[in-house]
């Protein structure tokens, strides 16, 4: 069977028949863009240490991931849903190369660090959380809730910037990190920051 004659779709439903074969052309195929994406995000995150093959092998686990879940009855293509688990994979790792692993959040949930007036607090929100380890506890708790539910409101664009930009990345390695210019990262912090604040006042 000569496997390059069929689409992804059916490239993936081969591979859930175990045919090996079609696995690697789509690995074949899909290697171009996961190495152009990891040059691209590797530019700013040099002095992180972070080397470009582990990006590409990031982005191979990604492509991995994406064959795995893909749910042909849902309305988006293969392309576009295995971008979307290669981008993430790698930008998973750029954040874990900056900040603590485990970390959810810093101090804030600030979208652009510039404005005391119209910062989305989450320690106002929530209330003083250092009286007690229970509470730190609880408010740990409640900050990934409150970032978890702020997700399902968002694209995938806006949910990378987003990840990005609470793990302290600024405009400009935003941009370079995926590859846009600083005003489509503004435009999706504004979008963003809408639907934050409406999520807080469902919260409050």
């Amino acid at each position: 069977m000569n496997y390059r004659n069929y689409n992804d779709n059916e490239l993936v439903s081969f591979v859930e028949e175990n045919h090996e074969e079609a696995q690697d052309i789509l690995f074949e195929k899909y290697k171009p863009f996961i190495v152009s994406t990891a040059n691209k995000m590797q530019k700013t995150c040099k002095y992180n240490g972070l080397e470009i093959n582990d990006l590409i092998q990031e982005g191979f686990l990604g492509l991995t991931n994406a064959i795995i879940h893909f749910n042909e009855q849902k309305d988006t293509s293969f392309y576009t849903f295995a971008k979307t688990c290669i981008e993430r994979r790698m930008i998973s790792l750029i954040i874990s190369t900056k900040r603590l692993k485990h970390k959810i959040l810093n101090e804030s949930l600030s979208l652009d660090g510039n404005d005391d007036n119209d910062i989305v607090g989450l320690e106002t929100f929530l209330g003083d959380s250092n009286s007690d380890p229970e509470n730190v506890l609880i408010y740990n708790e409640e900050k990934s809730e409150l970032i978890n539910n702020i997700k399902n409101k968002l694209t995938d664009f806006e949910e990378q910037v987003f990840e990005l930009k609470i793990n302290n990345f600024n405009y400009r390695e935003i941009a370079n990190i995926l590859d846009r210019t600083p005003k489509a990262i503004d435009n999706a912090l504004q979008r963003i920051k809408t639907k934050a604040k409406e999520e807080l006042e469902i919260k409050s």
